[in-house]
Parts: structure tokens; sequence; C-alpha cells
């Protein structure tokens, strides 16, 4: 059996200016990989180049199939992404239930208000939320609801990029439970970025830690929490985020 991400000598580059260099991982259903690394390590240009915003070259294959191939509503019901910032991602002039109905309108897809309630429960929120605007709501009530409008169409891969850093510590960890817990009841796969070792290992059974474009070690989540690298890069990484 594939995995349900399978990505091959990944690379993307900005004006002849290369930001990923060969990058290779894959993730199987019910499993999140993090991808980690100092700030312009190529990390983001990963999730953006797999979300369709931006070209690569290489291959990468959703469930067997090339993800190029995949456009549109199509991608979308496929692949979601949640960003990093709950304050920017929401509309401010729309409730919580037209953020969340909107994706369902557009894919026509019925029984909007049902899927709506349902959606908030799952994310730890209710149906008190759905005529709040974002401006009504903490960070992670934000954050729980742009969840919940990635996942309202049912999506098999999430792409996380930095899903928790703009939220304070406490939350953080609520956030990240809840997360963990709709990826094992909906057996997705998640690929997460993020700059935050403590984050990653919490999340993710395996990551690649990156420098320069690269992935220069493969790392369980065990091995992060213990510290175990062989590249001294990787040990210099662990060290500054102690």
């Amino acid at each position: 059996m594939s995995a349900l991400l399978e990505v091959e000598k990944l690379a993307i580059a900005y004006g002849g200016h290369a930001v990923v260099k060969g990058v290779s991982f894959q993730i199987e259903r019910g499993a999140a990989y993090g991808l980690i690394g100092e700030s312009g390590c190529g990390k983001s240009s990963i999730l953006r180049g797999l979300a369709g915003l931006h070209g690569y070259s290489g291959s990468a294959r959703l469930d067997g199939q090339p993800l190029g191939e995949l456009r549109g509503k199509t991608l979308a019901r496929r692949v979601q992404m949640v960003f990093q910032d709950p304050y920017a991602s929401l509309h401010p002039r729309k409730t919580v239930e037209q953020v969340l109905g909107e994706p369902l309108l557009i894919h026509r897809i019925g029984d909007v208000q049902r899927r709506v309630l349902a959606i908030l429960d799952e994310v730890g929120l209710g149906a008190a939320f759905r005529f709040r605007y974002p401006h009504e709501l903490s960070g992670g009530q934000r954050q729980r609801v742009a969840i919940a409008r990635a996942l309202i169409l049912q999506p098999e891969l999430l792409l996380l990029d930095e899903p928790t850093s703009a939220l304070d510590v406490s939350v953080q960890a609520e956030v990240l439970n809840l997360l963990k817990r709709l990826l094992r009841e909906r057996n997705l796969g998640y690929l997460l970025v993020s700059h935050d070792l403590a984050v990653v290992a919490h999340l993710c059974g395996h990551l690649g830690l990156m420098h320069q474009g690269r992935i220069i070690e493969a790392l369980s989540a065990a091995q992060v929490r213990a510290g175990i690298a062989e590249q001294p890069y990787t040990r210099e990484f662990f060290a500054a985020s102690r």
C-alpha cells in the first residue's frame, strides 16, 4: 500500500533562485510529518508548492495520483491548509457560520447548517459560536474555526503552517491536542511546518530538519525528545532550541 503523500526530489525556485533543493519524504494515513528549521530554509515554500500556490519540479503524489493533476475544487476537496495567523485568515465581516458555510456553498454540498453545527462541535466550540464575528473570539477560538473550515470539506491531507505560533503557550497545547485527536479520529495525514521542536515532537512521529533548502537529517520524535542527532547542525539547532 502506498503512502498518503509521497514527495520525491521536490525543488522550488523563485526568480531563478533555488529555495528547495531535492526534498523527499512521505506521510502515511493517520500520521503527521514535520518539517523544521530556521526561517528561510524552504519549509514554508514546500507547503505553498503542495497547496498549488507555487510551481515545483520533482514528484508529489497523493494516494498515488500526481498532485499536480489536481486543480481548483478537486484539489481543495482533498488538500486543505491551516495558516499561521488566526487573526488574518478569517474574514473580519463574516460570521463563523458564513466562514464555515462558504466552502460548502462553493462545492455545492447541501445540509449546510447541520454540517456547520457538527464541525463546530467537533473542534470544541458549539452552536453558540455560529453568529459570532472573528473579533469576538480569542486567538485559540479563531484557530479552532480555521481548523473547522479546513476540515469541513473532509480532505485527506492538512498542511499546517506554524498553526500555534501566534497563540499563547497555554492555548498552544489545547490546539495541538485537538489536532492530534482529529488526526486519529479522521485518519488524516498532516504536514506540519514549524520552527518549534516541542510542537513538532508533540504532534509528529517523524520529521525532517531543513537547512538551506535541503533535509539534512531525518529524525523520529523520540530522537528529538532525547536530543539524539548525527549532524553537527542538528545538534546546534537542538541546543539553540532549549
